[in-house]
């Protein structure tokens, strides 16, 4: 007898649910093992050797940097419509850079890599520009540690991050040493840049002359720990949005939030006065200015919503909520409830690289307001 053929409808829905099961069966896969394919993907497998800098090259060259006061129409001057540059700055900014050396080559980007500089520069305009409306922003390159080293305990990355902050420490001194003395300073930065930051307060900032010009530190899009870290780092936390020399700190994270791959990491490691694990995090709510608590999407003066290649962007008010949650996790909302930010939110529903964007327009007026609180002290 011979066997009856299946119309070619339903040969097709067969085909799609086959589909479909693999597709279900390759995301699960990936959820289960996504962070060993993000390590083999990215983490280097050579062993860390240094990355020479070009022949004569010291800090005092402006090519050593991304923004400088004087690098006429640098990305930090950069700014959406409606807001503009200020051209009599009353504070000199110091910015460090995120990671933005993706390779798996080197442990360590070269100065000169094109790529990593030219996203490099996106970052400047995108975070730094949040504080050209009160004052100047000096952002040095640095021969930054790549992604791959926060994904990996080995020895290795340790090299190539103390590498990376000699760096930065280089710039530092070289900004100490240009920047007027009688101007106030605030200290930014965002991810590698900020866990730069942390070091540079506990070990050349802390205790130092300039220290009482500090405004404030915006250490964003890194782990604080509030009893292992924060005590190491010479200023207090942010309490009040009137309150100068102190530290801000925030990472931003969509409901439902999965920031496993951060506390893992987090609390196997110990900070300076100690071990890290179960300590909250510091968690400055940038809506508020406050240390904790919750502010609706009214508190939001401005998300910075970028273009798809992220050269330009809007700003949309109104468009974030904003609450710090037990641990220190700042919540910004659910993701159907958020603008359209790109393509490059994080696993765990991670904004990590939106902390700065989110917030832009109020970054901006709540540096203004610490240096007018710095200022009438």
């Amino acid at each position: 007898m011979a066997r009856k053929r299946s119309h070619p409808a339903v040969r097709f829905l067969w085909i799609v649910a086959g589909l479909t099961v693999l597709f279900m069966a390759g995301a699960l896969a990936y959820r289960l093992f996504e962070k060993d394919l993000m390590r083999l993907a990215l983490v280097p497998r050579g062993d860390f050797h240094e990355v020479a800098m070009p022949a004569g090259a010291n800090y005092r060259d402006e090519s050593l940097w991304i923004a400088r006061p004087d690098i006429p129409n640098n990305p930090s001057l950069w700014t959406p419509h409606g807001f503009s540059a200020t051209g009599t700055p009353r504070v000199s900014v110091f910015f460090i850079h995120p990671t933005s050396f993706m390779e798996r080559s080197a442990w360590n980007a070269p100065i000169d890599d094109r790529e990593s500089q030219d996203r490099a520069r996106l970052f400047v305009r995108g975070d730094a520009s949040a504080f050209n409306g009160i004052g100047a922003v000096w952002a040095p390159k640095y021969r930054q540690a790549t992604f791959g080293a926060f994904l990996t305990d080995q020895a290795n990355a340790r090299r190539a991050l103390d590498f990376a902050y000699r760096d930065v420490r280089a710039a530092y001194e070289e900004f100490i040493r240009e920047a007027p003395a009688d101007r106030p300073i605030i200290l930014a930065a965002h991810s590698q840049g900020s866990y730069h930051l942390m070091r540079l307060l506990a070990d050349r900032i802390r205790g130092a002359p300039e220290a009482n010009r500090i405004v404030a530190a915006y250490v964003i899009g890194w782990p604080i720990s509030e009893t292992a870290d924060l005590p190491a780092l010479g200023l207090p936390a942010c309490q009040r949005p009137d309150q100068a020399r102190c530290i801000l700190s925030w990472q931003s994270f969509a409901e439902p939030a999965d920031p496993s791959q951060i506390t893992d990491r987090y609390d196997a490691s110990r900070g300076p006065a100690g071990p890290r694990a179960g300590s909250p995090m510091l968690c400055v709510n940038p809506l508020t200015g406050r240390r904790g608590g919750a502010a609706s999407m009214n508190a939001d003066a401005g998300t910075l919503v970028p273009s798809e290649d992220f050269s330009d962007g809007t700003i949309r008010p109104h468009a974030v909520s904003a609450r710090c949650d037990l641990r220190g996790f700042l919540l910004v909302g659910t993701v159907a409830s958020l603008p359209p930010m790109g393509n490059y939110v994080l696993p765990g529903n991670n904004y990590h690289v939106y902390d700065y964007a989110l917030f832009w327009a109020n970054i901006r007026a709540d540096a203004a307001r610490r240096l007018a609180a710095w200022r009438g002290r």
